[in-house]
C-alpha cells in the first residue's frame, strides 16, 4: 500500500480531503469564474476605475531636473505632475 505522508495512504487523504481530485466529468462541467460568477467578475479584477485616469505620454525632461525629482525617492513622478498642477493653476 503506498504512503504519502506520516503514515497515511492515498486512499485516506482522498477521503478526507476538501479538495478532491478533478474527475474527467468535472473538468467537462467546468466554467470560467467568469461565467459562473459574473456579478463578481468585473468586481474582482484588477484595481478600481478611476473617474479621471492619468493618461501615460512620452516627455523629454532636462537631466538635471529629472535628477532632482528622483533624488526625492519613490514617488517622483507623481511630484512632478503635482508640480505641473500648481503651475498649470489646477486643484
Amino acid at each position: 500500500m503506498p504512503t504519502t505522508r506520516k503514515g497515511y495512504t492515498d486512499a485516506d487523504m482522498t477521503a478526507v480531503s476538501d479538495n478532491p481530485e478533478w474527475t474527467e466529468a468535472d473538468f467537462k462541467n467546468a466554467k470560467p469564474f467568469a461565467e459562473a460568477f459574473p456579478e463578481l467578475a468585473h468586481k474582482l479584477r484588477g484595481r478600481p476605475k478611476a473617474e479621471s485616469p492619468k493618461r501615460q505620454v512620452t516627455l523629454r525632461l532636462d537631466a538635471d531636473v529629472l535628477e532632482h525629482f528622483r533624488a526625492g525617492g519613490p514617488g517622483w513622478q507623481s511630484r512632478i505632475n503635482a508640480d505641473l498642477r500648481k503651475v498649470a493653476g489646477l486643484k
